[in-house]
Parts: C-alpha cells; sequence; structure tokens
C-alpha cells in the first residue's frame, strides 16, 4: 500500500511539472458552467480541453478541475503593412552585399531587387547605383478575447447577451461572480467583436431565451413563427442554429417575456378609456333582406327559419347592438354604419364604391369568407383594419384581424395541454378513416402512442363501431387520454359508451378530442358519460355561466326576452373589444401592444402578428364535462 501510495504521489508531480513545463494551466469548473464558456474565456479550441479531460465530454461537474492547454490558446499575430513612401539612392562600396545592405535600410533583399532589376540578372557590383525604397510600417496589434464592459442602466444579462451575440449562460462563464442582478456602472467582461457586430434592443420588437430542448418546431407552436421567419428577423440562426439559452428577436408581443414565460395578465380596457374622439366602424352582415317577406309577422318568422344566413346575422347583431348600448353607458362616441351584403361579392363592391370609408376606424365583418377576403383587399390600401367574426382559414393581408383561432391552434393548444401532464401517461387516439391524417398528425407529438380504428366492412367502409377488446387491449393501469378524433355521431356514441365502461380507479380514462363539433353533443351521445370521462378540448369560447352576475346577459334578456347565444355574444364580446381598444390606443393596430390580452363575457382576445401579414387570434379555453357542464380548466 505505502508503495503504492508512493508511486501515485511520483506520478502526480510529474505530471504537474509537466503540465507546468508545457504552459497548462487548471481551471475548477463552477456551477452552471458550460464547456463552451470555458473555452472562449481561455482561448483555446473545446477539442483541445476534451483531450485533457476525456471525462468532461460525459459530464461537466461543479468543482472538477480541468487541465487547460493554454499553449494552443490563439494568439493572433501582429498585422505589418508597409505603404511605399519613396526612395533613397545608395551607391555600392567595397565588401558591401545586398544582404548588408538590406539590413541596414531594414528592407528585404526582394524588395531592392524589385526597384532595381537589373540584379536579378547581374550580381552586385561597387559603384552600383542603387534605388532603396522607403516605407511607411504600420503594425496592428490583435484584439484580445474580451474586452471590459460597463453595464448602463436598466441593463440585464440577456440584453447583453444580445448585444454581443451570445447566450445568456456563456456571458456567466465569463463573469463568474457578477451575480444575479447587474448594477449600472458594473464593470463586466465580453466578448471583443468589431463594432458592427454589436447588436442594439430594438424596443419595436420583443425578445425570447430559446429553452433547453427547443427546436424550430417547439418555437413554431409557442411563438407562432416558422422557421424562415425567425431566421429572418436572425439572420445568425442559418450558421449557429438554435442553441439554448440564445436570445432570439421577435415580433412584439407583451405575452411573452424574454425567459419565454406567458404573461396571463389580462387587460381591463373600460378602465383605460383615453380617445374620447368619434368611432366610425362599420358592420357588415349577410342580412339578405331582399329576400324576407315583410307581409306579415309569420312570414317574416318563416323568412328567418328558411335562410341560416340571416338567422345567423341577425343573432350575430343583436350582440352589436347591446355592446353599443354598453359603450354609450361608458361614454364613448360612436357612428355605427350597418350593411347588409347579401352574401354577394358583387354587392361588396358597390358598398365599398358607393361610401366613403377613407375615415371609418375598423370594420367588422363580413362573416363569409370571399366576401370579408374582398372587402379587405379594397380597404387595404387605406389601411383600415378588418376584423373577421368567425374565418378561421383566411389570408392575413396586414389589415386583417382573425378573431377566431385557427383549428391548427386548437389541436396544438390540447396536444400541449396533456405533454404539461408531469403524471405518467398512457395515449391512446381513436379515430374513423376520414379523421386518420388526424390522428396520425397527434400520434407524431406522442410517438409512444396506440392507435384505433374504427371497424370496416367487406368493401373497406366505415362500420363506425368497436369492439370493448379493441380499446381494453390498449389501456394501461394509471392515467390514459384517449383521443376521440370523428364527426359521426354513432361513431362517438360506441366510443363513448365503451371508454364509460372501462373507466375505474385503478384504469383513469380522460376522453379528449382535437376537435369539438356536432357529434360530442348529439342526442346519442350520453352527457353523463362525458362527465364520467371528463371529456377535455380546445375551444375558442367557453359558455358563460347561468349562476354569474352578468350585465350583458341581464341586459340582453330583459330587451328580447330570451338568452343570448353564443352567435349574439360573440357580436356583443368583438364589437366591446373592437371599440375599446380603438378607445385606450391610438388605432387598433397599436392596440396589440398596448392592450396583449382582453376578456369579455365568453371570449377573449389575445393578438398576434405574422411577422409578413396580419393579425390572428392566439388565445384559447381549455375546459372540460364536469357534472354535466362545461367549465373552464384553469
Amino acid at each position: 500500500m505505502i508503495k503504492f501510495f508512493s508511486v501515485l504521489c511520483f506520478a502526480l508531480v510529474f505530471n504537474l511539472n509537466a503540465v507546468t513545463a508545457q504552459n497548462f494551466s487548471t481551471h475548477q469548473v463552477k456551477k452552471g458552467e458550460t464547456i463552451n464558456g470555458i473555452a472562449m474565456r481561455y482561448g483555446v479550441g473545446i477539442s483541445d480541453i476534451y483531450a485533457l479531460n476525456p471525462d468532461a465530454k460525459k459530464e461537466l461537474k461543479a468543482n472538477t478541475i480541468l487541465i487547460i492547454p493554454i499553449s494552443k490558446a490563439t494568439k493572433p499575430t501582429v498585422t505589418t503593412t508597409k505603404e511605399l513612401q519613396g526612395f533613397k539612392e545608395h551607391r555600392t562600396s567595397k565588401k558591401e552585399t545586398l544582404y548588408s545592405i538590406a539590413k541596414r535600410y531594414d528592407v528585404t533583399e526582394d524588395e531592392i531587387k524589385k526597384h532595381n532589376i537589373f540584379l536579378y540578372a547581374n550580381t552586385l557590383q561597387k559603384g552600383d547605383k542603387l534605388q532603396i525604397p522607403v516605407f511607411k510600417i504600420t503594425k496592428e496589434e490583435p484584439k484580445a478575447a474580451t474586452k471590459v464592459y460597463l453595464v448602463k442602466a436598466k441593463e440585464g444579462k440577456w440584453r447583453i447577451a444580445y448585444k454581443f451575440g451570445i447566450t445568456v449562460q456563456e456571458l456567466e462563464d465569463l463573469n463568474p461572480g457578477m451575480g444575479e442582478t447587474l448594477q449600472e456602472g458594473q464593470q463586466i467582461y465580453v466578448p471583443n467583436i468589431g463594432g458592427d457586430a454589436v447588436k442594439e434592443v430594438d424596443e419595436k420588437y420583443s425578445y425570447y431565451n430559446v429553452l433547453p430542448k427547443e427546436g424550430f418546431y417547439r418555437l413554431k407552436l409557442k411563438l407562432g413563427l416558422e422557421q424562415d421567419e425567425l431566421e429572418a428577423l436572425n439572420p445568425e440562426l442559418k450558421n449557429t442554429g438554435l442553441k439554448e439559452g440564445m436570445v432570439l428577436k421577435i415580433p412584439y408581443t407583451n405575452n411573452m417575456n424574454v425567459a419565454g414565460e406567458t404573461i396571463s395578465k389580462k387587460s381591463h380596457l373600460e378602465t383605460k378609456i383615453t380617445n374620447f374622439d368619434t368611432k366610425h366602424i362599420a358592420v357588415m352582415l349577410p342580412f339578405r333582406l331582399n329576400r324576407v317577406d315583410f307581409d306579415s309577422i309569420t312570414d317574416i318568422k318563416s323568412s328567418i327559419k328558411k335562410d341560416p344566413y340571416l338567422d345567423a346575422s341577425l343573432d350575430f347583431y343583436t350582440g352589436v347592438l347591446t355592446a353599443l348600448d354598453s359603450l354609450r353607458i361608458l361614454g364613448v362616441s360612436l357612428k355605427v354604419d350597418v350593411y347588409d351584403t347579401k352574401y354577394q361579392v358583387s354587392e361588396v363592391i358597390k358598398i365599398i364604391n358607393e361610401n366613403n370609408f377613407k375615415d371609418v376606424d375598423a370594420v367588422i365583418g363580413p362573416l363569409t369568407t370571399e366576401t370579408f377576403d374582398k372587402v379587405a383587399t379594397e380597404l387595404r390600401q387605406y389601411n383600415i383594419p378588418v376584423i373577421s367574426p368567425i374565418g378561421t382559414n383566411l389570408t392575413l393581408y396586414d389589415n386583417v384581424f382573425q378573431s377566431r383561432p385557427s383549428d391548427d391552434l386548437l389541436k396544438d393548444r390540447m396536444v400541449n395541454f396533456i405533454k404539461a401532464d408531469s403524471l405518467e401517461k398512457n395515449i391512446v387516439v381513436v379515430s374513423d378513416t376520414k379523421n386518420e391524417a388526424v390522428a396520425n398528425s397527434i400520434k407524431t407529438m406522442f410517438s409512444y402512442a396506440k392507435s384505433v380504428y374504427s371497424r370496416k366492412g367487406k368493401t373497406g367502409n366505415d362500420l363506425n363501431f368497436l369492439y370493448v377488446e379493441d380499446i381494453r387491449s390498449t389501456l394501461k393501469p394509471g392515467r390514459n387520454y384517449v383521443f376521440l378524433e370523428t364527426q359521426s355521431e354513432g361513431f362517438a356514441s360506441n366510443v363513448v359508451s365503451i371508454l364509460a365502461s372501462l373507466n375505474s380507479s385503478s384504469t383513469e380514462i380522460i376522453l379528449v378530442t382535437s376537435n369539438f363539433n356536432a357529434a360530442f353533443e348529439g342526442d346519442q351521445v350520453s352527457n353523463d358519460h362525458l362527465s364520467k370521462l371528463q371529456l377535455h378540448f380546445a375551444t375558442a369560447s367557453k359558455s358563460y355561466s347561468d349562476t354569474e352576475s352578468n350585465s350583458f346577459v341581464k341586459r340582453y334578456t330583459q330587451t328580447y326576452s330570451t338568452t343570448p347565444s353564443k352567435r349574439a355574444v360573440k357580436g356583443f364580446d368583438l364589437t366591446m373589444d373592437v371599440v375599446l381598444r380603438l378607445a385606450s390606443a391610438k388605432d387598433l393596430y397599436m392596440s396589440v401592444n398596448s392592450a396583449p390580452l382582453t376578456e369579455y363575457v365568453e371570449n377573449k382576445f389575445a393578438y398576434k402578428k405574422k411577422l409578413m401579414g396580419g393579425y390572428y387570434n392566439d388565445a384559447t379555453y381549455i375546459v372540460k364535462y364536469k357534472d354535466l357542464e362545461i367549465v373552464e380548466v384553469k
């Protein structure tokens, strides 16, 4: 044992002497440091550190001692430039050589020959007259890898990291003792890059700190930005790719702070009215009054029943009128124009040509895609915002506001909700043939998910049913999330009944869907079963509670002797939001920044701007069936 200890001590001494002789140093790893930051600090390559510290490849533990090859640190050479200023005449004396003359005048032999070309063919002789070049010599010293930087007022780590093109972690690696909060005037080390490479923080944008394991796909779900859009704002991404801790410039939004955490603070615009100028809005709906039989009340009611567009328009418009009454009480001055689009593009063109829209602050509607697109296109030249009440697949021109969240966004929110459940879970996706593509897209989000499809007939047609064993075999003890993707009421009824029978204390089944539709609300589907299975889904709007004291519901019921439909509530919520945004900001576009999130009776609005286009509503609800009611999941 003593012998072994002596040999070990000798080896350690020998190695330390060898390290010293070869100009090596040591570094004690601090908590949170990265190999990249350490390499940057000492000006050496990561591979050079790994070569001497192979265990660091597996894990970089705090307090580990690393050997740093200082001799391999990058040492830029001094750059010397020579600028010809003129010549000196020199007459060669006896015993002088070209070498001695070059040394005397601090030039090279080649430089002498260049200006005395006869020397290329002849040897130097006594009495030769030479033109000796005279140079202005400029030496440029190499830049240090880092430099001292003075922290400015209200400047945090992420701002400095963004300015110098490094991650927050790399900034901390350069300054181990910098502390959590920076103080104005504090001296820290930053990369010594050229002034042109330093980026300034533009307050017109927001900034996002990339989290661990975040790729472009996750950022698309969280930020709503494609990879090419992120690269357009952050060109360095094309070379470096995404790195944990790097700070990205993104379109302005108050919904996201630099750490990437959603801010759920709502703006109550009723208390923030500052613009008391008269607001001018237009409402365009497909009433199709030219088709209504006005001979009697009975005929009018019959016309409404026969025409779904008239029915929908009247419902929505009653909500608009109730909102206008509420806005009048708040002291907002309004001019409102109402137009019947008749569900015709030609009528929309006629309305725009025959009326002056230049002083209109915003247009609500039309309801249908073709007529809406035409209005948005025509009014784009005046930069007039046009808000769609129900459209989801619109062309997002820069003046378009899509108030209804897209189906893809609802699906992504439901998927992310389940991913956020930290409990161990089993995922099953049940679908019919028509929804096979949706089912496959959900499976890509959960690689371990199992698929179950509707039974098929001899010709390959869906029979719209399953056997109990088809589902039982896919379930596991514990928590099971089962996606049901269908528009068939019969298939929904069959699957829901089977799942309800299999749900137990040992095998918990939570039913979810990426597309809540009429199939789940049909008479064949038991609400008792949906409540038992806690059906979860993402939705653009929640249902108001009858037990809550709601001034809108009370006023609407008194006026129209009936409770408001969802279309009436949307008319109220959207009109309130548009006008209050106009009354609390310079215009609707600026309100996106000043009022990031608003919420009313059943709908909330958090508009985000596409990089090269208009605005879409990013606000959704997650709701579930509970005790025969649909309630919001907090």
